[in-house]
This record gives C-alpha cells, sequence and structure tokens, in this order.
C-alpha cells in the first residue's frame, strides 16, 4: 500500500510548498476524505514545465521500442497498485467497483494498444519525394517528411472518467507515444486516484530509464492552476475534457498567449437520437429499453449521454415512449461523481420543469436522496413547437435525463438537425429503405457530428484505431481530431520536412533502406520497400 502524501509529483521529486490545502470528499457521504493536498505554487508549475522542456531533447530521441516499454511498464505499474488504486476511485467517485475495474483495463488496454501501434510506426506519415537533378527548367531537390513530436504536453484529468480519461487516459498516453513529455493537472475530485496513477508512471519511467521530467503532475482545484499550466511559455500543446465553460475559458488563454499553442478541448454535446419509423415498427420496444439504458449509464455522466431523441408522431413513437417512461420508473437513482455535478444537474431538470410546453413523462420510481448526491432518470416530452420555443432543449444537462420530440413531418427533423450545435455523436436507428428515404437527413447530420451510429447508441466508445471522437465546436475546439483511438496521436505531432539531407542524418523513416520497414508514400505510391539504386 502507498502512503498519500497530497504533494505535487514534479520529476523524481515531490513539492508540497503551498500552505493553500483542499480535501477531496466521498460523494455518496459528503464526508471529507483524510489525504490534505497542496494547491500547486506558480514556482512549482515553473519547474514542472522546465523539467519537462529539458526532459524532450532525450524523450523525442527515444526509439519507438523504448518508448513502447515504457507505455507497457505503465500499464503493468498501474495493475499493480491493485486494490489500492480501485477502492480509492470509488471512494472519491461513487463508481461502483465494476465500472473502476473496468475503466482500469480500458487504460491499461489503450496503452498496450499504443504500444503496439508505435512499434509498427507508420503512423509518423512518412513521405519521400526522390531529387531529379537532370530535370528542366529546374532540379528537383531531394524533400522527406514525418510527424515529428511537438514537445511538453499538458493534460487535464477529467471529472467522469478517473482512470480512462485523467492521468493515465488516451491524452497521456499519445503524447507518451509520440515522444512528448506530460504534465498532467490533476482533477480536483479524484486527486487520491491521480497520486496513484501518477506515482505508477513515475515508477514506470524509472524502470525503463526515461528522462527525468518525462512526467510531472500538480494538484490544484483553482483556475490559477489551470491557465498557468497552459500560458507556460515552455507549454506546446494541451488535452482537456470537461465543460463547455472551462474549456472555452481554457481554450482562450491559450490563444492569448504570445505565441498560442494548440488547445484540444473535448466539451460534450447532446447527442441526439433519430428513431425512424421502419426501425419504430420493427423494434420499438427494443429502441426503447436501449436508450433508458444508455441514458442511464454511468448515471448519464458521460460527455455521450443521448439528451435528445427525435421521431415522426405515430402510434409507434408513443408506444416508444410509453416505454422509456417505465424504463425511466424502473431506473434507480446513483450517487453522481461530486456534489458540483449533482448541483447543475438538480439545476437543469428543475429549469426544464418549468418550461411551457414540456412535459415530464417518466421519472425513477425510487426518489433520490440528495445528501448522497443521487440523480433521478428522468425523461421529458415534447412537440416540434416545444423544441422551437425551448432552445436551450439543444443544450446539454450532464446526467440522466432527455427529451423526446415528436415532430409532424421529415421536413421538422431536418430543420433540427439543421439547427443543432456541432456534436459528436448522432445515432439514427431505421431500415436500409428509411436511410434511402431520409437521405437529406443523413446528409445534415454528416456536416454536425463527429460520429454517425446506425442502430446502436452513443455511450460506450470503442477504444480502437477507427474511432474518432470529435466534432464540430462546441464538441470539441477542433473537430479535425480525436481524443479516442489510436489517431489522437496526431494532436501532439506537427510535419516536419528535411531537404537535401545525408542519409546517416535523417531519421531512420526517412533513410533510403527502410531498416522498421514502415509503410511510405515514395514518389506518390505507397510502400514498405527499401528504396534502391
Amino acid at each position: 500500500m502507498l502512503e498519500l502524501h497530497g504533494h505535487q509529483l514534479i520529476g523524481r521529486g515531490t513539492s508540497g510548498e503551498s500552505d493553500d490545502t483542499f480535501q477531496a470528499a466521498n460523494p455518496a457521504t459528503g464526508d471529507l476524505l483524510p489525504t490534505v493536498f497542496h494547491e500547486a505554487s506558480a514556482a512549482e508549475i515553473d519547474r514542472a514545465m522546465t523539467l519537462a522542456a529539458e526532459a524532450f531533447v532525450a524523450f523525442r530521441q527515444t526509439s519507438a521500442e523504448d518508448r513502447a516499454r515504457f507505455l507497457e511498464a505503465c500499464a503493468d505499474e498501474v495493475e499493480a497498485l491493485g486494490g489500492q488504486l480501485i477502492e480509492t476511485a470509488m471512494a472519491e467517485t461513487g463508481h461502483p467497483e465494476p465500472r473502476c475495474v473496468g475503466e482500469r483495463g480500458r487504460a491499461t488496454g489503450q496503452a498496450r494498444m499504443f504500444a503496439q501501434y508505435v512499434r509498427e510506426g507508420s503512423w509518423v506519415d512518412a513521405r519521400i519525394d526522390l531529387p531529379q537533378p537532370e530535370r528542366q527548367p529546374l532540379p528537383k531537390p531531394d524533400v522527406r517528411s514525418l510527424m515529428f513530436p511537438v514537445g511538453p504536453v499538458v493534460v487535464f484529468g477529467a471529472s467522469n472518467f478517473p482512470l480512462a480519461i485523467s492521468v493515465f487516459g488516451a491524452d497521456t498516453v499519445s503524447a507518451f507515444a509520440a515522444g512528448c513529455p506530460v504534465v498532467v493537472k490533476a482533477h480536483p475530485a479524484h486527486p487520491a486516484t491521480c497520486e496513484l496513477v501518477g506515482r505508477a508512471i513515475l515508477a514506470a519511467a524509472e524502470k525503463t530509464g526515461m528522462p527525468e521530467g518525462v512526467f510531472s503532475m500538480v494538484q490544484g482545484r483553482t483556475n490559477a492552476v489551470g491557465v498557468g499550466l497552459v500560458q507556460h511559455p515552455e507549454t506546446t500543446a494541451a488535452a482537456f475534457t470537461g465543460s463547455l465553460r472551462g474549456g472555452r475559458a481554457l481554450y482562450d488563454a491559450a490563444n492569448a498567449r504570445p505565441a498560442p499553442i494548440p488547445f484540444y478541448a473535448e466539451m460534450g454535446s447532446v447527442n441526439p437520437i433519430f428513431v425512424l419509423p421502419g426501425a419504430l415498427k420493427e423494434r420499438g420496444e427494443a429502441i426503447s429499453a436501449g436508450y433508458i439504458q444508455s441514458l442511464t449509464l454511468g448515471v448519464g455522466q458521460f460527455c455521450t449521454n443521448p439528451g435528445l431523441v427525435l421521431g415522426l408522431e405515430s402510434d409507434e413513437l408513443s408506444a416508444f415512449v410509453e416505454g422509456a417512461a417505465s424504463g425511466a420508473k424502473g431506473a434507480a437513482p446513483a450517487t453522481m461523481l461530486h456534489a458540483g455535478i449533482h448541483h447543475a444537474f438538480v439545476e437543469g431538470v428543475n429549469a426544464m420543469q418549468h418550461r411551457s410546453g414540456l412535459t415530464l413523462v417518466g421519472e425513477s420510481g425510487t426518489p433520490a436522496d440528495p445528501a448522497k448526491s443521487e440523480a433521478a432518470c428522468y425523461v421529458f416530452e415534447t412537440d416540434a413547437d416545444g423544441l422551437r420555443n425551448n432552445p436551450e432543449l439543444f443544450e446539454e444537462v450532464f446526467g440522466p435525463v432527455s427529451t423526446v420530440v415528436k415532430c409532424p413531418s421529415p421536413s421538422d427533423l431536418e430543420e433540427f438537425a439543421a439547427q443543432l450545435d456541432g456534436s459528436l455523436t448522432a445515432s439514427i436507428h431505421g431500415t436500409e429503405e428509411d436511410l434511402a428515404t431520409y437521405r437529406g437527413l443523413i446528409d445534415i447530420l454528416e456536416k454536425k457530428v463527429g460520429r454517425l451510429i446506425f442502430n446502436g447508441f452513443p455511450t460506450g466508445i470503442e477504444v480502437c484505431h477507427a474511432m474518432h471522437h470529435g466534432g464540430p465546436y462546441p464538441a470539441t475546439a477542433h473537430s479535425y481530431f480525436t481524443s479516442i483511438g489510436t489517431r489522437c496521436i496526431q494532436r501532439f505531432v506537427r510535419p516536419l520536412c528535411f531537404q537535401g539531407w545525408p542519409q546517416s542524418q535523417l531519421p531512420e523513416e526517412l533513410r533510403d533502406d527502410n531498416p522498421r520497414g514502415i509503410l511510405r508514400l515514395v514518389d506518390g505510391e505507397y510502400t514498405r520497400d527499401a528504396i534502391t539504386g
């Protein structure tokens, strides 16, 4: 068992010089947890970022195999924390044990996936245009390029995934894979979980010979810590998962710097579901049950939670609503992550209950206990005019609450799809015939979201190479990039071009003999072959 100290983890050392301290609370009881954590000072932030910049010189030159072994060692060390990590995460978040165990598995699994991705190596997008010295009127030079790590990366731990999107989440893992040192801003709602995982990463770094400063972590509950990290001159990129308000404030800080940096914010969305007539006739009851399961998964605390359902007025849609109301009644209230999230959820539901044209059709049969930060499930219903008169319904309420909209015509579905803000996902339940009939709706949604789901639900993201977890603003700050899946490594690299360089001084990936055997674009054609002649 590791004894928690509540200090900053700065390189191989610790620091707790500030007298400004805080404690996490068990959301199910409201009781303060025992460890006292120190707010990071400006000097501690500076030391962490300076060490990261110094580490980048050596870390960017490590081999793919070295970085892969580091990622695998991190996964091993996180697993070696055993029950202490699971129990700590449960106490700080209210998550049940299976959820915490599953999250740990997702975190370590994605680290090992990235290790293999780095070993394979083609992700660097190596491109080679061979010289043509005899070309007229001007010779063509030898031009070669690949993706190069940007430098120290700041990662903000997410409140809703204390293991999978936090200290050792995809942001940290992909930055390490790219060759970037990482400084994590621990989430103040689960600081002990963060400390345990941070110390595991440091143990892995020492065992695999990584340079000091490849990883640091600072604690803090104030905005000053986050802004200080983003604005530090050694920070080259930052990644955040959280609220629109928090993400936008940090995004603005990143762009207000003398030298702006990319700030990759994933800020959630309403994630609409469109239930089309063919699917409702075939399996309306099953869709209704799946919708409630998705809505209540993790107490509705997913950025992909389905907050809006739209369909055409019909007996089948009315039956769908009845099924959803029944499912909501059977959904037991559960503890949310912390008191702040619970308070915002209660306020959001209260506001919905007072909106004209909106009817509460289903809620948990058991009352929620506010002393335990519990959230009940709520399903509202409205019509097309109700949605037009309540544009707030297009905005996310974080938690298990959703609204079903009964529309009189297909044109209403297209109208509302066009009014959607950028969203992480949109789901369509239909038949192949529905897809052909409602092609106009799909064309609109393709411009609005990062992931289109057919006959499925948005929660339960598969961590894989093809996954895109992003979307147009305000779902994310940069719709081109994902925060889940191996493509997320692209956030922390930039193209670097070498012109006219000798073979001995080129990166391995760009040398003629292609010692790593990666896939490269050579004179416009993809090949793994060495360049001869």
